[in-house]
């Protein structure tokens, strides 16, 4: 389980230490992919095989399966830490997430989110403006 959230610098050559906390949870391999609201998914193996059986399984024949799959697969790419813990995230998907020196890691139960520092804290404020809605939409989903 994910939880959390930490600010990791990101240097020139595209590399991020992970949480120790995270990193452990990641030991038997992680993919990162592009996101959804712009930002990167974390997925550890077992979880990233998961969601790729799922989208395997949807209907070619569908225009915004076959797009969110290309995008989510095409887009993924298995990630190797270094010693010192530190990932390297592909230039492709830096860019995607518009990631800079710093970056916020955002633990989600079964994921890890990477978001622009910018980014995710515009995100979190709109969010947190709009709790009402937002409680009143999950009650109605059950929760």
């Amino acid at each position: 389980m994910f939880i959390g959230e930490y600010t990791h610098s990101i240097d020139a050559k595209g590399r991020m230490a992970v949480p120790a906390k995270m990193r452990a949870k990641l030991s038997d391999g992680a993919v990162v992919t592009k996101g959804l609201d712009n930002c990167l998914f974390v997925y550890p193996r077992e979880e990233w095989i998961k969601l790729a059986e799922k989208l395997s399984n949807l209907p070619i024949s569908d225009n915004k399966a076959r797009a969110y799959s290309r995008s989510v697969l095409a887009g993924a790419m298995e990630l190797e830490f270094d010693k010192q813990g530190r990932v390297l995230l592909p230039s492709y998907l830096r860019d995607y997430a518009a990631l800079g020196s710093q970056a916020v890691v955002a633990g989600l139960y079964n994921r890890i989110e990477i978001w622009n520092q910018k980014s995710w804290n515009e995100y979190k404020d709109k969010s947190e403006s709009n709790t009402e809605d937002i409680n009143e939409h999950l009650s109605q989903l059950g929760i």
